[in-house]
Parts: structure tokens; C-alpha cells; sequence
């Protein structure tokens, strides 16, 4: 819902009697909330003096209320598909993805193609996918475009590539192996088309509910050419402004810098491919694969980064990009320097560029983000899934490798800003889990603190598109908030030390919830967005 449209619908409201998380005052028990922003936080007893003034008065009854989650990476009709339709993520063996497959299908008689998510042969006893005669055989022969969970190679039927001739001959088309590549593009491209209008409608809605749901006030849908379509851009942008639900900032991953703005979006960002994925050996590296013999794949080079920077520049447009290897970032960086040596430093750093994933970096990656103040949009929960000594990412890269990957505590010492997202479909919409993944990361090294993290899924996310006002709870900025039921509030960090030194009342620190992982997380009471409430828990 826009704000503008909805000023007149403004009540002024008191909450009281919980916990308020705000930097104006550690210790707040209320908030008030007017014209959509935060009007005042403070203690109870001076709550009272608002009482008598306010349209609503809310008792919190002892919950917490935080600043809203901004999700800084999402695929939202995806994500909407794989809520209502078919998921892969949680089977543990091939017998059990066959079985779904299966299952799916025979249920969905009339859908002219089977569209599913989430398949890990890695984590399968088998180690294998799923062919195609066996899906052939699952699917009585229909068309199904099945991606993997990192979304960069999908396994299809016959019928499947029988509707896109072309693709036997595309780059990534390998006979009895996933696609990936632009074979795996055309294909997406095919199977997408074939969703009606009314069906993705009803998956956007259905994953913004979901994100309303957990606390989550803003998506950054991660749009472009090859991962969606323009119509299913427009489309959400518009969902997003017609009903309460969380606020939509789209990025549309193309080097159209004009196509781009005229379609809405932020930026010509997100997941412009620099290289692919660990998971389907598509990442661009230095040295080859673990497991396999290459270095994966690059789709752009300095040169083209560069262009697009300074395009994207001169448009005052954020640039973007979908980096992973170390060879896709170093590329990134390279072309980022040759923007800025054309344009000035200054101009590099004020447009807020960004890079999507930014997993396999090294100090001296690290500190040419800071130098060209270039976000890092990342995604704690790929590590908490694939990290470790005996992980996908060990699989793929060797242990050695593998403990570089995500080094939240060195960007945060370097002073780069970090933004945290999902990515879903490839990981679930988890703002909290995605939290205790940053703060108990697989690396010990790599940890950062509770509230370090809390920040890069709030605040972050908003300065990643440019908004230094918003991400508090403090008067002035946007009343975007959850209301949260959770246990004692706790100061944790890395260091056991900071941790004892923060929780004594005198720190003036503000508790969150203890993440410790086995206990639980919290519970979303309420999200409101630009003081609308856009969810409400059953029985509230």
C-alpha cells in the first residue's frame, strides 16, 4: 500500500506494557505511532500522558516490538509457487522427491505444465537427481520444470524440452544432466509463460502473506530477463499497492538501464549474473571445483561491469550484480574500479551499488567494498544449510575453501554495509532463523554479533536502497513494526566477554531475543507497515 494513499486512514495509537527495541531508549515499555511514522518512544509512566490522546490504545502484555524485517532478496512468484505447489527442499531421498513428484502430478490433472522446487541430490543418500525417463515415467509423459534449490540448473521432462526445440543446441544443455545455463534460461522462461495470470497472482499474494507473517515489512524482489518476466515484474509492483501487505522494492537484473527504470524498478540490480551457483558447479572460481574438473562459468567481464556502473551512474540508478566465486567477485570489483576511475570515487560510493551473495571472498575483496561502499546482500542462511566440514560447500570446494565462504565479521570490521536476505525459494523466509545463522555461523570466525545481525536484516535492508531514515524506532522514521511473543531478552555476541559487559543494566544496550539455537524462535503477534497493520496472528 503506498503511503501517500493511505495518510487519511491514519489513527494515532499508543502501545504500552511490552519491550519497544529502539536506540532512543533502551529501556522503552511504549511507543506512540501517528500519520504512520513513530511519534515518541518512551518509559510507561510517561505513557500515560498520551493516554487520553491517541485513537487506539494497545496493550502489549509484555511482548516485544521491533523494527519490521526487510528481506533484501526474494523471488517472489517463486517463492509463491513453491508455498501452494510442489516442494522439494525437505525430502531426504530420491524415493522421497519421486514420490512427491508423483503425487503431485496425479493431483494436478489440468495444469498444462508442473512447475517444482527445491531438489539437493547432495543431501540425498543416492547423490544422484532424478533422470528424465524416471521423471517422464512420474509425470505420465506432461511437461515439468523442476529447479534445484539454489534455482541455477532444473531438471525437465521430455514434454518439457520438447516445448522449447531450440534448447539441444544452447550452452548448458548436456544430455542426461540438469540444464543450466542458457539452456536452463529458455526453459524457465517457457514453463513461467505458461502460468496463467490469475495463478501468479495468487502466488505473490501468497508469499507476501507469508512474509507479513513473519515479522517482515519490505521484499526486495529480485526481477530480471532471465529469471522472470516483465509482466510478472509489473504485476507485483501493482499487488503491492493495492491492499495492506509488505512494501515491494523491485530490482530488475538487466544492463537496459532505461528498460529498467521504465519498468519501476530501483535499480537494473539483483541477480545480474556474474556466474552461477556452488551447487550446480556454475560459480565462477580461481582454482577448479573440488569435485569436478573446471572453474565453473563467467557471464560478464570487467569490461561489461564497467559499463554498466557507469550507466547505471549517470542514471542515478543502483547497479547490481549476482556474484559468488571468487573470480565472478574479483571481475565485479575490477569493473567497479574501472567506473570509478572514470567517474570519481565519490559518485561510485554515493550510488550505493550492490552485489548479491558475495560468498567466496578475501581480504582484499573485502576492502575494495569498503572502498567503493558497495552493499553486500547476503544470506546467513546458506551457511547454516551447506557450511561445515562435511557440507556442500566442502564438497564442492574442498574444507579448506569452504571455511572462507561468508565472512560476515570481517565485512562488518572492514565497515561495508550489510543487507540480509533469503533468496527464496533457495532458502525459506526466516528472518529470525536467518539471524541466528549470522550470530552462530558454521566458522566461529566468521560470527557476528545478535544485534550486529538484527541491524543488517533491518536497518540494512533499508540502506541498501538508499533510506538512512528508516529501520529504527525512533520519532520520525517510518512506523514499520512486529509485535513479537519471546523469552527473556539477552545480549549475545561473538565474544563471551562483550556478551557479560552488555547485559549489565548500565550498558544501556537493547535485549533481543536469545537465539541460542534448540530454543525457540520468536512468534509474530502483528507486522505493520507504514502504520497499517498487514497481519494480525490468528486469535490476537
Amino acid at each position: 500500500m503506498s503511503e501517500s494513499a493511505t495518510q487519511a486512514e491514519h489513527r494515532t495509537v499508543l502501545l504500552r506494557g511490552g519491550e519497544v527495541h529502539s536506540p532512543a531508549d533502551p529501556f522503552a515499555t511504549a511507543m506512540v505511532v501517528e500519520r504512520g511514522h513513530v511519534a515518541w518512544v518512551g518509559s510507561e509512566g510517561a505513557a500515560d500522558a498520551f493516554a487520553s490522546g491517541v485513537d487506539e490504545v494497545v496493550d502489549l502484555d509484555g511482548a516485544l516490538v521491533t523494527p519490521a524485517f526487510v528481506d533484501a532478496h526474494v523471488h517472489t512468484t517463486a517463492t509463491g509457487l513453491a508455498l501452494t505447489g510442489l516442494d522439494l527442499s525437505t525430502a531426504a531421498s530420491l524415493a522421497e522427491a519421486a514420490e512427491r513428484i508423483r503425487a503431485y502430478a496425479a493431483a494436478r490433472p489440468a495444469d498444462r505444465i508442473l512447475i517444482g522446487h527445491g531438489w539437493d541430490a547432495s543431501r540425498w543418500p543416492e547423490q544422484r537427481p532424478l533422470g528424465r525417463d524416471e521423471l517422464d515415467a512420474l509425470t505420465g509423459g506432461r511437461p515439468l520444470y523442476l529447479t534445484r534449490i539454489d534455482v541455477h540448473s532444473a531438471l525437465v521432462t521430455t514434454a518439457m524440452l520438447d516445448l522449447v526445440p531450440a534448447v539441444r543446441g544452447m550452452g548448458g544443455f548436456r544430455d542426461g544432466e540438469p540444464l543450466t545455463g542458457d539452456a536452463h534460461h529458455a526453459v524457465r522462461a517457457a514453463a513461467y509463460t505458461a502460468v496463467s495470470p490469475e495463478q501468479r497472482a495468487e502466488a505473490q499474494r501468497a508469499a507476501l502473506r507469508h512474509a507479513a507473517s513473519l515479522g517482515i515489512g519490505t521484499v526486495h524482489e529480485c526481477g530480471g530477463p532471465d529469471i522472470s518476466s516483465e509482466d510478472d515484474f509489473t504485476a507485483l509492483l501493482k499487488t503491492a499497492t493495492e491492499g495492506p501487505g509488505p512494501r515491494v522494492v523491485g530490482y530488475w537484473a538487466d544492463t537496459d538501464v532505461e528498460r529498467a527504470r521504465a519498468l519501476g524498478a530501483a535499480g537494473a540490480a539483483g541477480d545480474l549474473f556474474a556466474d552461477g551457483s556452488l551447487g550446480s558447479h556454475t560459480a565462477c572460481l580461481h582454482e577448479p571445483y573440488a569435485d569436478a574438473p573446471h572453474t565453473g562459468a563467467a557471464h560478464l567481464d570487467a569490461a561489461a561491469v564497467a559499463a554498466h556502473v557507469t550507466a547505471c551512474t549517470e542514471a542515478g540508478l543502483q547497479a547490481g550484480f549476482h556474484a559468488i566465486g571468487d573470480r565472478a567477485i574479483g571481475t565485479v570489483i575490477e569493473g567497479v574500479k574501472a567506473a570509478a576511475d572514470a567517474l570519481g570515487l565519490a559518485r561510485i560510493r554515493a550510488a550505493r551499488h550492490r552485489v548479491e551473495h558475495a560468498e567466496m571472498l578475501t581480504p582484499e575483496t573485502v576492502a575494495a567494498f569498503a572502498e567503493f561502499g558497495l552493499t553486500a546482500s547476503v544470506q546467513p542462511a546458506f551457511d547454516a544449510a551447506w557450511g561445515g566440514d562435511t557440507g556442500m560447500y566442502a564438497q564442492r570446494l574442498g574444507a579448506e575453501r569452504a571455511r572462507t565462504l561468508n565472512p560476515y565479521a570481517a565485512l562488518l570490521r572492514a565497515g561495508v554495509p550489510l543487507a540480509f536476505g533469503s533468496d527464496s525459494p533457495v532458502t525459506p523466509v526466516d528472518p529470525w532463523g536467518t539471524v541466528r545463522a549470522a550470530a552462530f555461523h558454521r566458522t566461529p570466525e566468521h560470527r557476528i554479533s545478535v544485534r550486529a545481525a538484527f541491524t543488517a536484516h533491518t536497518r540494512g535492508g533499508w540502506r541498501a536502497v538508499g533510506r538512512d531514515d528508516a529501520g529504527t524506532l525512533v520519532p520520525g522514521a517510518p512506523a514499520d513494526y512486529a509485535v513479537w511473543r519471546t523469552g527473556e531478552l539477552v545480549v549475545q555476541a561473538p565474544d563471551d566477554r562483550v556478551a557479560r559487559w552488555s547485559t549489565d543494566p548500565r550498558s544501556g544496550t537493547p535485549g533481543l531475543p536469545d537465539l541460542t539455537p534448540g530454543n525457540p524462535l520468536p512468534e509474530c503477534l502483528r507486522t505493520v507497515v507504514f502504520g497499517q497493520t498487514v497481519y494480525v496472528r490468528p486469535g490476537e
